[in-house]
Formats: structure tokens, C-alpha cells, sequence
């Protein structure tokens, strides 16, 4: 049986890939020291610790079927997180609640995207590097995925406006993550209103994955649907988050997307469709989560904490950039492959390296000469894989 050909150009996913490169390497351990596996962005900071206790009285509710896009009580505790945090009053029908932002990103695509956009294939503007399932979402539609560069030239946030008009004017879908996975920069409300300006200009739709937003080094990072909604114009954006990295919860499978009535309504319309609602007793705890700040305070804390020993072990060393936001850094090396290979055989360390978070653009990889490091161990694991690893990578080979 043939395979759709719109699928066949995607490399393989990035934790296969990494598995295959390692695959003929022991990890080097000293006596007692145990493996870091600093590669995927799974938070490890407790949980809170009301979970167990909402999931235990909701779960007789595992014999209802849930609402699709949200029971009334986490629709409410959505909204009031968003007026809390953004001073945004978002109505239950600009709501509805996703299995994790994943779910949401690729799902706007089928939902959203036009099959033409100025007579013409489509465009869907992808950072680069990017969180993979921008990629394949385009792909799904056969929208052409155009990967803009987001490198420290551009802030490592990618340069939508310095893009051809005529480019622009077929634009249908611009995804923008921030805090940006991998680079952790921030767009600001300037970069916010300037791409808001473009979209309105272009017509096209921004979605704004936000998922890191509540992990930030000195300020809370403005939100896109926050900036567009004081613009006048909340129905350019597309706004997701959830509770993985904000409530250390990412097996929970427990996201939002919020946006213009009429957005949501198109999305809310396939998952009748083609959606899995979420569990009752998920969407319990889901409420509770969202309704509650204070352990989201202690787990930024630890992250902040985190931030100042990277700093403090790595700060010296040429074009390292301190993250503003999310929880992974962005290390500089000569080769990305050959950094990963090194640090699991000399420190026994797993990092990612930058190459398989990004796409070849005219023969240039702008991930090639990068490792993403998640600091999502506790403090005192992460000061101890950073000293190794800087030991390997910097004091003696120069990186």
C-alpha cells in the first residue's frame, strides 16, 4: 500500500534519531555516578499537592462521556486564569480544552488553513529551529512550510517581517512560539505588535504556542492574544497553553486554546469529529490546577534558582545567551552531533543536539552548531551535570 507522499520528506522524529546516534556508545561513569538525561523537557518539580485527592473524588465520573470542548467549570477556571494573568476576558465560547497544546497546534492547522491563499498553495511560516509538529501540521494540509531562521542575528526569534510581501500575502498560518523552545527567547510586545500589524496586513492567523509561559528569568512574557486583544484585533490569534510545564504535570494531557469566536468555533467543530475529550476527573484537576497560583510561584522559583547556577557555571563562555524564558539552554559548540557523542561517553550526560530541531534551509542547519540542555533535574542535579559538562565540552576541548 502507497503512503501519502506529503509525509515522506520529514525526518525521523528527534529522540529516535538521538537513540541511533548514541546507540554504539557505553556512557562514561565514575564509580557511584549515575546517568543525566537532560534531553527531553519533562518537568520533575512535584506535582500539586491537591491532584490525587481531586482525582480520587472525581473518578465515578470515568462512567460519564465529558463535554467536548470543556466542562463549564474548567471553561471558568481557563477564563479566570487568563483575566488573572493577562487581564483578558475571554468568554467560554473563545475556549475549549485540548489534550495537551500538541493536540491544539496540529489540529488548528486542519481546522484553520485555507486549501488556497492568494490563488496559490498556502504558506505556514515555521521558526527555525521549532517544536517539530509545526512541520507536520503544514504537511497535513499541504500548505508549503516556510522555515524562517531564529538565530541570535534575529534574537533567535524568527524575522516574520523581513519576509518578500508577496511571500507574506500568501501566508495563511504563522506559528510563534514564546518563551521560545529551544533558544528561550522572548518576543516582546513590540515583536508581538509587529507581527500582529502583519497578520492584519497579510491575512493570515498567528499561533501563539505559549506553553512555556509561566517559566520566565525577571518579567512575566506578554502573551499574543493579550497584545492583539488591546489592538483591536483578538481574531488574529490563536493562543495555546496547558498544564505540562506551568503545574509539572505533563502526563495530565491538559491544554487550552483560546481565540476568536470564530476560530475556535471551526476548531470546536472538527473535534466534534475527530477530537478525544478529556476525562472528567482530568478536567477536575485541570480546574483546580488552573484555579491555583501558589505552587506554580514555587516551581518558578526552583527554575529561577536553576537559571542562576547555569549562569554562574557557564556564563564565561563565548555566545552563551541566558535564557529569558522555559526551562532549556541553547550551548554553543562546534558541532552538535559530535558534542552530544562526547559528553554521553566522557560524562554520560544525554543532551539533544540542536541539528534535530531544525531543517536545512539552502544547505544551512541553523541548530547545527547547538546542544538543548533541559534543566529540569533538581538543583543540585543540574549544578553537577553542568560542571561536567562544561568540563568536557569547554575546558578541555575548547567546545
Amino acid at each position: 500500500m502507497a503512503f501519502p507522499e506529503r509525509f515522506s520528506n520529514l525526518p525521523d522524529y528527534a529522540f529516535p534519531r538521538l537513540r541511533a546516534l548514541l546507540s554504539d556508545i557505553e556512557p562514561g561513569l565514575a564509580p557511584g555516578e549515575s546517568p543525566m538525561i537532560l534531553t527531553i523537557g519533562e518537568p520533575r518539580h512535584p506535582m500539586p499537592g491537591f491532584v490525587a485527592q481531586v482525582m480520587a473524588d472525581s473518578l465515578p465520573e470515568l462512567a460519564k462521556y465529558p463535554p467536548n470542548e470543556g466542562a463549564p467549570e474548567l471553561l471558568s477556571a481557563i477564563g479566570g486564569w487568563l483575566d488573572r494573568r493577562y487581564g483578558l476576558e475571554v468568554a467560554p465560547d473563545r475556549l475549549m480544552v485540548l489534550n495537551g497544546t500538541r493536540e491544539g497546534l496540529f489540529n488548528a492547522a486542519l481546522a484553520l488553513c485555507p486549501e488556497t491563499k492568494a490563488g496559490q498553495q498556502p504558506i505556514v511560516l515555521v521558526p527555525n529551529p521549532f517544536y517539530q509538529v509545526y512541520a507536520v501540521a503544514a504537511a497535513a494540509v499541504q500548505a508549503q512550510a516556510l522555515f524562517v531562521p531564529a538565530t541570535p542575528a534575529t534574537g533567535n526569534l524568527p524575522d516574520y517581517a523581513g519576509l518578500d510581501r508577496a511571500l507574506l500575502d500568501r501566508v495563511a498560518l504563522a506559528y510563534l512560539c514564546s518563551p521560545a523552545n529551544p533558544q528561550g527567547a522572548v518576543a516582546d510586545r513590540e515583536y508581538l505588535e509587529t507581527l500582529v500589524t502583519l497578520a492584519e496586513r497579510h491575512d493570515f492567523l498567528i499561533l501563539a504556542d505559549e506553553c512555556y509561559s509561566e517559566i520566565w528569568r525577571d518579567a512575566p512574557p506578554p502573551g499574543a492574544l493579550q497584545v492583539a486583544t488591546a489592538m483591536g484585533l483578538p481574531d488574529r490569534v490563536v493562543m495555546f497553553n496547558s498544564l505540562s510545564k506551568r503545574s509539572n504535570l505533563p502526563g495530565l494531557r491538559s491544554g487550552f486554546a483560546a481565540g476568536g469566536r470564530a476560530q475556535i468555533a471551526q476548531m470546536r467543530r472538527l473535534r466534534n469529529y475527530a477530537g478525544a475529550p478529556l476525562p472528567l476527573p482530568v478536567q477536575r484537576v485541570s480546574a483546580a490546577a488552573w484555579s491555583d497560583e501558589d505552587h506554580v510561584a514555587a516551581s518558578l522559583a526552583l527554575y529561577q534558582r536553576k537559571y542562576r547556577i547555569a549562569d554562574e557555571i557557564l556564563g564565561d563562555i563565548p555566545s552563551y545567551l541566558p535564557p529569558e524564558g522555559g526551562f532549556f539552554l541553547w550551548l554553543p559548540v562546534a558541532d552538535g552531533e559530535q558534542a552530544a557523542r562526547t559528553l554521553w561517553a566522557q560524562a554520560g550526560i544525554q543532551v539533544l543536539p540542536g541539528a534535530y530541531l531544525s531543517r536545512d534551509v539552502d544547505g544551512i542547519n541553523p541548530g547545527a552548531g547547538f546542544i538543548r540542555v533541559a534543566l529540569v533535574a533538581d538543583a543540585d542535579q543540574t549544578r553537577a551535570a553542568l560542571t561536567r559538562l562544561r568540563a568536557v565540552l569547554y575546558d578541555e576541548t575548547g567546545g
